[in-house]
């Protein structure tokens, strides 16, 4: 009798999706940029993230809010301010992120 085997990375796998939500060239720099420096508004990620260009930072921003992993806080005042920060979700991310620097270190 032969046992099927089913590859954790099969369509529809959570850990495929997961690692399309951070996958990309510019998803992790922007992540790594918010967790060092808190909440920051877009021209800090701008110089903070270094080499990207402002549609690059706009399309990693608005893929990164809908992959529920940062927030964008709008101020209604004059002139309109806007912070990005990371999510809750997002949060919980980094003691994983911590893992895989000590193991890349680790070789």
């Amino acid at each position: 009798m032969s046992q099927q085997h089913n590859c954790p990375c099969a369509p529809g796998c959570a850990l495929q999706a997961a690692l399309e939500s951070i996958g990309g060239k510019w998803k992790l720099p922007v992540l790594c940029s918010l967790t060092a420096n808190g909440a920051s508004r877009y021209n800090e990620l701008l110089r903070n993230v270094r080499g990207i260009s402002n549609t690059m930072l706009s399309q990693t921003l608005k893929e990164l809010e809908r992959e529920r992993l940062v927030l964008r806080r709008e101020y209604l005042e004059v002139p309109v301010r806007v912070e990005y920060e990371l999510s809750e979700q997002a949060q919980r991310l980094q003691p994983i992120l911590v893992e895989l620097i000590q193991w890349k270190m680790g070789e």
